[in-house]
This record gives structure tokens, C-alpha cells and sequence, in this order.
């Protein structure tokens, strides 16, 4: 098949989830022998990346704005695709829904990854809540089939919207990294540091992990990765913290992100809205204990792989980093259970077989 991936920052992934989703899927799809294109941003990708892991790379034009980045990208991407073949394009976030009915016109078979639910995120103002809201209505009427990876999420539009969705979860590697160089960058040193991975935006409780880890008594460090473009005054008042335990990297990729993921001593997930958060399922892949937000869409990953704190309660998470910094066994016991959870329901492999089939039925190439 010919397939095309669009709505993405693009790859190699530099980003977020949807980025790595986006090199995942399509590298795996392109090693079983498909043509796949990933579409990606001028201000993110080099225009001179044309391949990458036997991907095509397609680099238009961007915005650098809050919010018009995403969907003007995705539009020039739909207006482009209206003239090229493709067997089916695979959208990615509920904001690029109206973008779709441009190829829908021409006939193109059309799926969209939904993501979560975007409007409960309070970066947003009035006037984005309302587009995501109005987004996730466009997501069940113009697309063929929308695809949702997280539970919760494919409930919701089955029960506001009547809408069916296919339900694929987030994938992940279970995989160990030895080397320890982005460490010794920090002078962090392995299993000696608890680990918070997200784009430093007030919904994502960056500021609830610091204050919860400075009533720690521990010698260990709190190592936060992440940063984010729209956040300034949030970034400054989180770094003020005078706990010199804790230590901000800002944005990590490739070997030194997963250098961070395979040697913490414990990780912490703090989110509140969004579907399966990847760098959650990443945690358990590399073998994390994971200490999450008590959410049904983290209870939904995690199940018996972790431990559980509430964001509107700072004491538990300090008691739970305070009761596993205690209990090693306990820490090693969840560790092999996330892996074996990812093994179990989370494999890139799996994940990719189930779109293949999504996009063999949507396309016509097989029945449905």
C-alpha cells in the first residue's frame, strides 16, 4: 500500500509522542515492504531529510504559533495529498479533523488518530477549548474511521457521539540501554534518581512532582526532562525551586532519552488529561516503577504494573516516592511486571499489525 502519515511535527521524531508514533508505525510499515510517506514541518524537520529508516519524508512549510502551527502545516499536507496517489492517509490529533475533507472530496480513504481529549487541557484558552470541542465533533463525520488509543477515550465518543472507533494503543520497545553518557552530562548517576518526562505545561504537574519530592528525605536527584515553546512564565517559576536535588535537562531524544528512562530508580507520571501518554508506556518498556496520577487513563495502562498518588493531594506522592526509596524489592517486582505488561499489550510489532489490517480494510485491499 501507499500510505501517508500527516499531522505531526514529522521524523526522525524531535518532539513528542505523536512523532515517535509517527517514525514507529511508519519504519515498521516500510520494512514489510509499503510505501510510506510521513509529512512534517519546516521549523522542526531539515528540508533536506528526504528519507528516513526507509520512510519518505515529505517537509512543508509551518508556523511557529501557539496555534496555528498544527492545523496550517496539515492543511498545505491535505492540499498536497489531494493530487498525489495514496491507498490511505492515517491523520494524527482531533485538531486536524476539518483539514480532512479536502481529500475526502477527491475521494481519499481517510483514518484519524483522535488522541485525547484536548480541550480539557488548561494551555487552551476559551476560544481552543472550543475548537478541540468542535474538532472532535468533525472527527466523527468526516473521516471514515477514527482510531483511539486508550479505552476511556474510544467510551467517550461512543457515548457523547455515538461514534464506533478502533481502539489501538501506543506502542513501546521493552528494551534495556547500558550506556550512561547524557547521566554523566547531568552528573546524575543510575538508579539514583527518580525521572519525570512531559512538556512542562501546567495540566502535566510538574510543579505538584517538585513539591511533592522536596519533602523527600533522600540524597537522590529528581530528574525532570522536558520543556515546551508556550511556556515561559511556568518554566521560570518551576525552576525557582531552591532544591539543589533537582535537576532540569530540558528537551532529550534519541540514545540520551532512553539512557534516562533505562537506569532511574523510579518513574513518575503526573499527567490528567490525554489518552495513553507515550513517554508512560516507554517508562514501562525500559523497565520502570511507575508512579502515576490516579486517572482511569494511567489505571488503564499501568493496571498492577505501579503505584498511585492524587495530584490534588501533594502528601501521597511524597509518601509513595518516600515508601518505594524503602523498598527495593518492591521497586524491582514492579519493574518486571511493566515489562512484562508492555511485552504483553504494548509491542510496536502488535501495534503496527493492527494498523496494517485497519489500513488493508479501509483501502479495499482486503475485505472488511
Amino acid at each position: 500500500m501507499r500510505i501517508a502519515i500527516i499531522g505531526t511535527r514529522g521524523i526522525p521524531a524531535n518532539y513528542g509522542g505523536f512523532e515517535t508514533f509517527a517514525e514507529e508505525l511508519s519504519a515498521r510499515l516500510a520494512e514489510r515492504g509499503h510505501d510510506v510517506t510521513v509529512y512534517g514541518r519546516s521549523h522542526y524537520i531539515d528540508r533536506s531529510i528526504k528519507t528516513h529508516r526507509g520512510v519518505k519524508v515529505r517537509v512543508l512549510p509551518g508556523i511557529t504559533h501557539k496555534y496555528l502551527d498544527t492545523p496550517f502545516n496539515t492543511l498545505l499536507a491535505s492540499l498536497d495529498v489531494m493530487f498525489r496517489h495514496y491507498d490511505v492517509l492515517l491523520y494524527c490529533n482531533s485538531a486536524n479533523a476539518f483539514c480532512t475533507l479536502f481529500p475526502r472530496l477527491t475521494g481519499k480513504r481517510i483514518i484519524l488518530n483522535v488522541d485525547g481529549l484536548e480541550w480539557k487541557r488548561a494551555k487552551w484558552n476559551p476560544f481552543g477549548q472550543a475548537v478541540y470541542k468542535v474538532s472532535e465533533f468533525l472527527s466523527t463525520i468526516i473521516p471514515q474511521v477514527i482510531v483511539t488509543d486508550a479505552v476511556s477515550v474510544q467510551e467517550y465518543y461512543q457515548q457523547k457521539f455515538g461514534c464506533p472507533s478502533f481502539y489501538i494503543p501506543y506502542g513501546s520497545t521493552v528494551s534495556q540501554v547500558e550506556s550512561q553518557e547524557a547521566l554523566q552530562k547531568f552528573n546524575v548517576k543510575r538508579r539514583q534518581y527518580i525521572l519525570y518526562v512531559s512538556r512542562l505545561e501546567p495540566e502535566n504537574n510538574a510543579h505538584v512532582v517538585i513539591k511533592a519530592f522536596e519533602k523527600v528525605k533522600t540524597d537522590m536527584n529528581l530528574v525532570i526532562v522536558g520543556d515546551a515553546p508556550y511556556s515561559g512564565a511556568y518554566i521560570k517559576e518551576i525552576k525557582s525551586t531552591k532544591d539543589p536535588r533537582i535537576i532540569f535537562t530540558g528537551y532529550v531524544f534519541g540514545s540520551g532519552y532512553h539512557e534516562f528512562q533505562s537506569n532511574a530508580y523510579a518513574y513518575v507520571q503526573a499527567t490528567e488529561v490525554g489518552g495513553t501518554h507515550p513517554a508512560l508506556v516507554e517508562a514501562m518498556g525500559h523497565g520502570n516503577c511507575v508512579i502515576a496520577n490516579d486517572v482511569p487513563e494511567h489505571r488503564e495502562v499501568v493496571a498492577d504494573t505501579g503505584v498511585y498518588f492524587s495530584t490534588k493531594a501533594i502528601d501521597t506522592l511524597s509518601a509513595q516516592m518516600q515508601t518505594l526509596l524503602q523498598n527495593p524489592n518492591a521497586v524491582e517486582m514492579y519493574r518486571q511486571r511493566a515489562r512484562e505488561r508492555v511485552r504483553t499489550h504494548y509491542s510496536w510489532d502488535a501495534v503496527t499489525t493492527a494498523y496494517e489490517s485497519l489500513f488493508k480494510k479501509v483501502s479495499g485491499k482486503r475485505s472488511v
